[in-house]
């Protein structure tokens, strides 16, 4: 006995792939345009109730795809491994043309242009990673390194691994980047510690930290705009 209803199996008033070609794919729901990612239900479910039950966990909303583990997906009826994997993939597409957007805008001295780049990369994580972007002597990005990963509350830096992996890149000037898992980007007095340390490291050696950038929730905090480092 079949056990799924696919998505060509709905009425026609609620297969997305009928509506995505009548009106576009902005028309489609958040739970429409899984289903198409999900193509099929299982004991006797709609694609589109197996999204729905998605939705409506964690976040309630799309950020449950980049919340949500593979392994919580796979205990939602429907959703077995390989549509867990199929679902995590796109959230990190949706990270990477997120990125790749402002790539080209990328600007030492613009830290607007700099949090934008990496505020989908970095605002979805559960724990606190420190980042270091390193630039050349034209100011010319020249690409990140993954310093530290820590608990959700704190990261251990290394002003020598920090330095060594700038040197390592040749790079002339540094900027640090963190994430704030709790949303809000306002630095700690641990965060002023670090920025201190590192800013003083880099003067030492001629490799001078121009920024530190905290990355909350769609919002970020630098020390340059708020003259906090020269």
């Amino acid at each position: 006995m079949k056990q799924y209803l696919t998505v060509k199996e709905l009425p026609d008033s609620e297969k997305p792939y009928e509506k995505f070609q009548k009106s576009g794919a902005r028309s489609l729901s958040d739970a429409e345009l899984l289903a198409v990612i999900i193509r099929s239900g299982t004991c006797g479910r709609k694609s589109i109730e197996v999204a729905q039950e998605f939705l409506s966990k964690g976040s309630r909303n799309l950020l449950n795809l980049y919340e949500t583990s593979c392994e919580d997906m796979r205990k939602i009826p429907g959703i077995g491994e390989v549509k867990a994997i199929q679902l995590k993939c796109i959230a990190e597409l949706s990270t990477r043309i997120a990125q790749t957007r402002y790539e080209s805008g990328i600007c030492m001295t613009n830290p607007a242009s700099i949090a934008d780049y990496y505020m989908e990369r970095m605002r979805h994580e559960p724990q606190e990673q420190l980042l270091v972007c390193m630039f050349d002597s034209k100011c010319q990005w020249m690409g990140d390194a993954v310093m530290t990963v820590g608990s959700a509350t704190s990261t251990f830096v290394s002003p020598r691994e920090i330095f060594l992996m700038a040197l390592r890149m040749k790079a002339i000037q540094i900027i640090m980047l963190h994430n704030h898992p709790s949303g809000s980007p306002k630095p700690s007095g641990e965060d002023d510690a670090v920025t201190s340390r590192v800013a003083e490291c880099g003067r030492i050696l001629g490799i001078p930290l121009t920024d530190h950038i905290i990355i909350g929730d769609n919002s970020y905090y630098s020390y340059r705009e708020h003259r906090k480092i020269s």
